[in-house]
């Protein structure tokens, strides 16, 4: 740690062990790490192996940015292995499911 360094005005960090856990759907849960003053946010998602949503997830008001940090993660049209980057415009839809169990980060830009 540098003392001389200190965090700036606005700076937040979050841990995923200490985020509180929101259930979705049966083996797909929610952790809020962030929310802005305009209704931006990030969390994580888990989803267990074999979980899925069970209607369409449509992006609304604004897009959805995933990233997926473990697992292989299914929109409904193709798997996506950790370490890949999805951007989905607003509007827009999939269907989140895995047979392998995912973990995702989130980010809601405009809410």
């Amino acid at each position: 740690m540098h003392p001389e360094i200190l965090a700036q005005p606005g700076y937040v960090s979050a841990s995923v062990d200490e985020a509180p856990i929101r259930v979705l759907f049966p083996g797909v849960r929610f952790r809020p790490l962030w929310r802005g003053p305009t209704g931006a946010h990030a969390g994580v998602l888990e989803m267990d192996p074999g979980s899925a949503w069970p209607r369409r997830d449509v992006h609304e008001p604004g897009p959805e940015e995933v990233y997926v940090v473990a697992g292989t993660f299914d929109d409904g049209a193709r798997d996506y292995p950790a370490g890949t980057f999805l951007h989905a415009p607003a509007g827009s839809w999939h269907v989140p499911s895995t047979t392998t169990g995912c973990t995702l980060f989130l980010f809601y830009p405009e809410g």
